[in-house]
This record gives structure tokens, C-alpha cells and sequence, in this order.
């Protein structure tokens, strides 16, 4: 069932069952007071007779004559009332009847003790006083003279007069619920059609997106659920998007990668393949074999740290490394890895600074830290040519600090987004072999770091430079970090 048809028969349904409800309500009200009335007016007629009944006792004359008695039954058949009365044996005396008409014991009992009985249908089992014709409604008044009864009357009138009223207020109560169902069919539509159709805008709107397209919004007002609802779809629409935009700037340096990859993978395979058929066919003079068989193990050298360099990094990013911290003096391993990369900076006509003091306490793998700062300062000469890179250390509050700061080309901020990432490569064309032309080993330090719970930050503006600043926690605080 459609959603707008649900709705409908909600507020149908509600609208039905609050009707039913007043409805019931007031008929009952009705009913009660229509028989109330009814009590009362049987009720004056009996006292009033009662009075005079009295008063011809006391004159000394027979209980109300039958011609008197005659008389007023035919004023009250207009106003459809009838009455019987009965003396103070039980028997009753008017109307006359050749058959002996009496009360049952119980009831006479309670009227000769001067209670009065109400009937509300005397074709009710038990009823005091039985008709064989039309149902009638009454009361059994006893007439009472002191503490001896007199005689007893019963007035009554046909249950369908009074219950007249009662008949209009169901009708009423009928038309009303027709009309009520009408207009809420009316109101319920309109209702329900608004709401619906802003939940079908949400649908085709959600289709679209699932087609692919995530410039799609929906304008709202922030006025109920369903706003809100549009404005969540706003915000993850925006997030796919984003998404979409970083997965497939992924697959492009993906791309570049492999198709990098398989150029210096063919360049020297190409170069190893053609010495060794020179050497297979004797092509290469003998004083030329030393020198080619040592661009055979650089080439092979290549291809071997490409290789590696793509395995480093698998294994470190599904954490099948294992870490062995200790404490160590950092200091000492700058200062080395100085002298290690003193000569591809000097290739570059870069000067290398270590600047640090002479114990720089730091808690972390002694193999995994040095391996994120020779590819920080590999970067650094990567990008940085007839300048100066500067590797600093300090202590801070519960860790260890140190940057890598370069005069270099420097980067956008759209380069610094994604500089982390495996495969970027922030400038291709100044790639070099041997100095992180395989896209891997930013994102290998940002994998370390993580894994040693502590963080890396960069800060570059184009033409002026980089600077990476790498935090390594003292024991135990990197777990207090990595929970808040």
C-alpha cells in the first residue's frame, strides 16, 4: 500500500474512533435523560393522583371514581401515557378486567413499604408489570396514608416515544460522521499528499545519487523530520561526493603508478636484457664488460628497491610489522643519517643541518624511526635543490618533537591533502630513482607514526618551502592520546 493511501486511512481511522466514542457517550447521555425525564413526569402524574386519592379517603368516598379515571387517561394518550391502579389487597381496580390481575409478592412487598419502581421496559424478563403489545416505560408509585398503603399506580408511556430523542441524536450522530468523513477523506489527501511528496522529491533525488550524480540538494526549511531528514541527505550527498572526488584522484595516482612502475621496471630490464645478450654473442668488448656488468647490479639494485619498497609498505599498513620500542637518544641517529645522505644532497648542491641537542631522549622503534627520517629527508632533497634542509629536535610535554624543514618548491594545499597517501607523488617530473619516485614513502611515515601513536603534521607554501613535523609519545602517553 502506498504510503499516501496509509496515511489517509490513519487519520480515517482515528476520526472514526473519536466519533464512536463521543458518539457512544452521547447517546448514553441521551438515553439516561430521556429516561429520567420520562421517571419524572410519570412520577408528578402519580403524586398528583396520589393527592386526590387521599383526599377521597378522607371525604369518605371510593378511591378516584372510574369515570374520573376514564376521563384522565384520555388526556394522557395525548401525551401517550396510560395508567392501571392497583388498591391495598393487591388487586387491580382500574382498568377493570374480568380476570384477577395482581402484582408478584416481592414487588407488592416494596411498594406496601413505600418505595417506588422504576420500569424501563416492561417486556424485560422480571418486569413488574408485563404488556403484551407495544413495550412500555414507567413507575410503580405506591399511595400511602402514614405508614398504610392506599393503593398503587403505575404510569406509563411506549418506550418509543421516549426514546424519540434518541433515535434523532443517532441519526444526527450518523450525518455528522458521514460529513466528518468526508472532510477528513479531503483534509487527510491534502495532508497526506504534501508529505508524500516531499518524501517522492527525497526518492528521486536518492535516485540520481545512485545513478552517480552528487550534485544533487535538496532545498528545506528546517521546520520538521522530514527537513531534517533533507538536510542529513544534503550533508551525505556532500560526503559522497568528496568521496567519489578522493577515490578517484586514488585510482588516477593509482594509475600513474603502475604505469610509472612499469616504465623504470622495463627501463632497466631492457638495459639488463641487452648486456647479457652482448655478453651470450661476445658483442661487448672485454674492456667494457666490467663497466657493464656494474649497470647490471645498479639497474638490478632499481628494481630491487621497488619491489621492496611496495612490500615495506603492505606489510606495515596491515600492521605485520612488529614494533619493538625502546628509549634511545635520538640525537645520535641524526646525526648519522647526516653523513649517510651527506652525498645524494650534495648531488642536489643542498647543505644538511642537524640541529638538536646532545641527548634528545625519545621512546620508539630505534630501525622504524630511522626509517622515517631518511624518507623525510629523502623527500626533502627530493624537492629541494641549491638550498638548505634543516633536521630538528626537542623535547615537548610527555614526547618528542622533530621536523624536516626544506627551502624547496614546496606545495598547495591541495598537494599537502593528499601528500600522505600511497602513490602521490606531489611533483612527477622531478622524480629521481633512489629518492621516493615510487609515490610510497610519505605514506610508509604516516603509517609508522600512526602505528607508534603518535602524529605527523606538514606545513608548505609554494616557492618557499616544507617543514614535517613528526611526534613520537614518551611510554604510555600514546595510549592516552590515541583514546582522546
Amino acid at each position: 500500500m502506498k504510503l499516501i493511501y496509509q496515511n489517509m486511512l490513519s487519520f480515517l481511522l482515528i476520526i472514526v474512533t473519536t466519533i464512536s466514542i463521543i458518539g457512544y457517550s452521547e447517546i448514553g447521555y441521551a438515553r439516561n435523560q430521556a429516561y429520567t425525564q420520562n421517571y419524572q413526569r410519570m412520577e408528578s402524574y402519580a403524586n398528583s393522583l396520589g393527592n386526590l386519592a387521599e383526599a377521597d379517603i378522607q371525604n369518605g368516598t371510593a378511591l378516584l371514581s372510574n369515570n374520573f379515571l376514564n376521563q384522565l387517561e384520555y388526556i394522557l394518550r395525548g401525551d401517550d401515557a396510560h395508567l392501571r391502579i392497583f388498591n391495598d389487597k393487591n388487586e387491580q381496580i382500574y382498568p377493570k378486567t374480568k380476570a384477577r390481575i395482581q402484582l408478584s409478592q416481592e414487588v407488592f412487598t416494596t411498594l406496601k413499604n413505600g418505595q417506588e419502581i422504576r420500569i424501563q421496559n416492561n417486556h424485560n424478563e422480571n418486569s413488574p408489570i408485563s404488556s403484551t403489545k407495544d413495550a412500555y416505560t414507567g413507575v410503580l408509585v405506591p399511595w400511602m396514608n402514614g405508614k398504610n398503603l392506599v393503593g398503587i399506580v403505575w404510569i406509563g408511556s411506549r418506550v418509543k416515544h421516549v426514546e424519540r430523542p434518541i433515535l434523532m441524536a443517532k441519526r444526527n450522530l450518523l450525518r455528522a460522521l458521514l460529513i466528518t468523513v468526508a472532510v477528513g477523506l479531503l483534509l487527510s489527501f491534502i495532508i497526506s499528499y504534501y508529505s508524500t511528496k516531499r518524501i517522492k522529491r527525497l526518492s528521486r533525488a536518492t535516485q540520481k545519487v545512485a545513478s552517480g550524480n552528487f550534485n544533487v540538494q535538496i532545498e528545506h526549511k528546517d521546520s520538521d523530520e522530514i527537513d531534517q531528514l533533507a538536510e542529513n541527505f544534503n550533508k551525505m550527498v556532500q560526503a559522497l561526493k568528496q568521496s567519489n572526488e578522493e577515490v578517484k584522484a586514488q585510482e588516477e595516482r593509482r594509475d600513474q603508478f603502475m604505469a610509472d612502475a612499469a616504465h623504470e621496471m622495463r627501463t632497466p630490464l631492457t638495459t639488463i636484457n641487452g648486456i647479457l645478450e652482448g655478453l651470450q654473442y661476445d658483442a661487448i668488448p672485454e674492456d667494457s664488460k666490467p663497466k657493464s656488468i656494474a649497470l647490471m647490479q645498479r639497474e638490478t639494485k632499481r628494481l630491487i628497491r621497488l619491489v621492496n619498497e611496495n612490500l615495506d609498505y603492505e606489510k606495515i599498513r596491515n600492521n605485520q610489522i612488529m614494533l619493538v620500542k625502546t628509549n634511545f637518544n635520538a640525537t645520535i641517529i641524526l646525526h648519522d643519517l647526516k653523513s649517510q645522505l651527506k652525498q645524494n644532497a650534495t648531488k642536489a648542491n643542498d647543505e644538511l643541518v642537524v640541529e638538536a641537542p646532545d641527548q634528545l631522549p625519545i621512546y620508539a622503534d630505534r630501525d622504524r624511526f630511522t626509517q622515517v627520517m631518511v624518507n623525510l629527508v629523502q623527500n626533502a632533497i627530493q624537492f629541494t635543490h641549491d638550498g638548505k634542509i634543516i633536521i630538528s629536535g626537542k623535547r615537548i610535554e610527555h614526547g618528542t618533537q622533530l621536523s624536516v624543514k626544506d627551502n624547496g618548491i614546496g606545495m598547495s594545499k591541495n598537494q599537502t591533502k593528499y601528500i600522505f597517501e600511497r602513490f602521490f607523488k606531489a611533483d612527477p617530473s622531478r622524480a629521481r630513482m633512489g629518492t621516493g619516485e615510487s609515490g610510497l614513502g610519505l605514506a610508509i611515515v604516516s603509517s609508522l607514526i600512526k602505528q607508534h601513536g603518535g602524529k605527523v603534521e606538514v606545513f608548505s607554501t609554494p616557492g618557499k618551502g616544507s617543514t614535517f613535523t613528526v611526534t613520537f609519545y614518551d611510554k604510555g602517553y600514546e595510549q592516552f592520546v590515541a583514546k582522546n
